[in-house]
């Protein structure tokens, strides 16, 4: 990181998502584009909280395809919940015990429980220990905690080492 460019990633995103929100590559836009990509960073650089970097590339892949698959078999199951006749949905909350404790990978896997449709992250306790989930169908509490934990939460761990 240089003093010009406290957070290059972020700079190139912004100059890219620039261009492509204007569909333009004229010079004005290519101009004005970068002097956003490197004026933003440089303003919110005195409000940026650095987080736990990524450990493992090759476990994001795995992890964004794992939770892809994961999103379309739910949206099957869920469909076929909600459209059996014969169905009898047993929603309940539980209180998932947290291993993770930085505010990313927190935020991640309780946005990934919420992506996968059958499931939402409610609530998450001050002391960042629990995480409050709603399950449209709950069979066993146990075996669904212990399912996240080897599917997202353990992974995570792996890929931010905490």
């Amino acid at each position: 990181m240089s003093a010009l460019l406290p957070m290059p990633f972020f700079s190139l995103v912004l100059l890219l998502v620039w261009l492509l929100i204007n569909n333009s590559l004229a010079f004005g836009q290519i101009l004005l584009g970068a002097v956003l990509a490197v004026g933003l960073p440089l303003l919110l650089r005195p409000m940026h909280v650095p987080g736990p970097r990524v450990r493992s590339l090759h476990g994001v892949s795995i992890y964004l395809l794992r939770l892809l698959r994961d999103i379309v078999v739910a949206n099957f199951d869920v469909a076929k919940l909600v459209l059996s006749s014969r169905s009898k949905l047993r929603p309940g909350f539980i209180m998932y015990p947290l291993d993770l404790t930085d505010d990313l990978p927190i935020t991640l896997l309780a946005s990934t429980i919420s992506l996968t449709p059958g499931t939402v992250s409610a609530d998450l306790t001050d002391d960042k220990r629990y995480l409050l989930i709603h399950v449209l169908d709950m069979h066993d509490e146990a075996s669904l905690i212990e399912e996240l934990k080897q599917r997202y939460e353990r992974p995570l761990q792996e890929i931010f080492a905490c």
